[in-house]
């Protein structure tokens, strides 16, 4: 849904040292291949009316979000485009699990606005740190939290309005990712306020400082 924003400058890891752009790497290629999923889930759900195949799709994309992570980091493949492309991606993947789920029917339109809306503000925060030059932050446990309930929420909900046998089971397994999740990440939106609005006006002070 939502996730791994680096801290500190554009070219620095956490330890502060440079990272190259680097697209082609294996952690970059997980990322694209989950990517590509994306459109088979939409055809699952609409092109098959097979509600169950597109949630078991959904839930193993959720499931194995730190995979590509996981590997960058653990074979030193960590890339300035990989830390802009998984996020771009897993939020991409999201809006449209969600935009689907909802014209489908699976879950309710006030669930789903909720989420929108709540992504939404997040992706416009983002782009204007990009657009002023302010330093990107780490995601935080809040957030990373509330994203982890709302990737299982999802596919939970859609497969507990399938007709397969155990959908009511699967239905408030659902509920109980689902509204926390929820109630969790916007939470998490309180706390990036705060955090984005010093950020933006570091990076407006160093604007104006820096020699014209």
């Amino acid at each position: 849904m939502i996730h791994d924003i680096v801290n500190g400058a554009i070219g620095q890891n956490d330890d502060g040292q440079p990272v190259e752009w680097k697209p082609f790497t294996v952690p970059n290629a997980i990322t694209f291949v989950r990517l590509l999923c994306v459109p088979v889930f939409v055809w699952l759900l609409f092109g098959q009316d097979d509600r169950i195949s597109a949630a078991i799709l959904l839930a193993v994309l959720g499931s194995t979000d730190w995979v590509d992570g996981w590997f960058a980091r653990r074979f030193n493949q960590v890339s300035e485009f990989g830390k802009l492309f998984d996020p771009s991606a897993d939020r991409l993947m999201m809006l449209t699990v969600v935009i689907s789920t909802w014209i489908d029917g699976s879950v309710p339109w006030w669930f789903a606005l909720l989420t929108l809306v709540r992504e939404g503000l997040v992706t416009l925060v983002a782009i204007g740190l990009g657009v002023v030059g302010a330093e990107r932050f780490d995601v935080t446990w809040w957030g990373k939290t509330g994203t982890f309930f709302l990737m299982f929420a999802y596919p939970l909900l859609l497969g507990g309005a399938s007709s397969v046998a155990g959908a009511d089971i699967l239905r408030i397994l659902g509920w109980v990712c689902g509204v926390p999740g929820l109630v969790i990440s916007w939470y998490a939106v309180t706390e990036y306020g705060p955090i984005a609005r010093d950020a933006f006006r570091k990076a407006l002070s160093n604007t104006e400082s820096s020699p014209s």
